[in-house]
């Protein structure tokens, strides 16, 4: 592996210098999976060892981003179905949560980049250690605008669009608006990523191609790419080949 390193470091220099820098996408979503099946194929590494590789690869993922000039990065960290994984490795998980938010407040890359951190989901279903971390976070970066990074967490995806009618409907029945009035943008508004643009491209690790529940109304024009690579593994030459990817399409937007 050594030996292939330079070649990679080689490879990453030829794809990055050789992007359309015209057709970069705006905003990258990214389905963060394989840190469980990552420490399983370690041997005796423990669950919660993976998901802390995978925090390191987040932080790399980021770096990436802002060399490339990226300017909005969602993930989905956490989703209302994974709070039905063993006590163990959901306590544990609760625990890196509140060490990974509390960090940002000190970390020197996100503040020197104006990096401005959001969560989105249904963040009432987390204790409330991790609650404050976020707001931790989103307190420390709240006057960045630059950049972008939303953590989904307590995220579904049809979950967030019945959350979006109810609150219409709550609207309609006040007498506040008429049906006639619900349209596309009205719903955007009302979602849990009210005001953000739409992903143009969405990257799922670990070989799965599938959404699972993942910005389902934000989704209905992303370019959707797929790698091997589980999300603990993944190399900055994996990224780049999903932006160039990306950068090659030719995106008609049903026209």
């Amino acid at each position: 592996m050594m030996l292939l390193q330079p070649l990679y470091s080689i490879y990453e220099w030829y794809i990055s210098h050789n992007l359309d820098k015209s057709k970069m996408p705006k905003h990258v979503a990214i389905i963060m999976d394989g840190n469980r099946r990552y420490s399983k194929i370690q041997g005796n590494m423990p669950v919660i060892e993976g998901h802390k590789r995978g925090v390191d690869t987040l932080e790399n993922v980021l770096e990436w981003c802002i060399d490339l000039d990226i300017k909005i990065v969602t993930v989905y960290a956490f989703s209302t179905e994974n709070f039905n994984r063993s006590d163990k490795e959901v306590s544990d998980l609760m625990d890196l949560f509140v060490q990974s938010f509390l960090s940002i407040s000190t970390n020197k890359k996100i503040h020197k980049n104006k990096v401005r951190l959001k969560a989105v989901g249904k963040l009432d279903l987390f204790p409330q250690k991790v609650r404050d971390a976020i707001a931790d976070a989103e307190k420390s970066t709240e006057n960045y605008h630059d950049r972008l990074i939303n953590i989904a967490m307590g995220y579904d995806g049809r979950a967030e669009i019945v959350d979006a009618f109810r609150k219409i409907a709550k609207e309609v029945k006040a007498g506040k608006i008429e049906p006639e009035d619900i349209d596309e943008d009205m719903i955007n508004k009302n979602l849990y990523t009210a005001g953000l643009e739409d992903p143009n491209l969405i990257i799922r690790t670990s070989g799965e191609e599938r959404l699972s529940g993942f910005l389902l109304w934000q989704s209905s024009y992303s370019e959707l790419y797929f790698t091997d690579s589980l999300w603990p593994e993944l190399r900055k030459v994996d990224f780049l080949r999903a932006i160039r990817s990306y950068t090659q399409r030719q995106r008609r937007f049903g026209r």
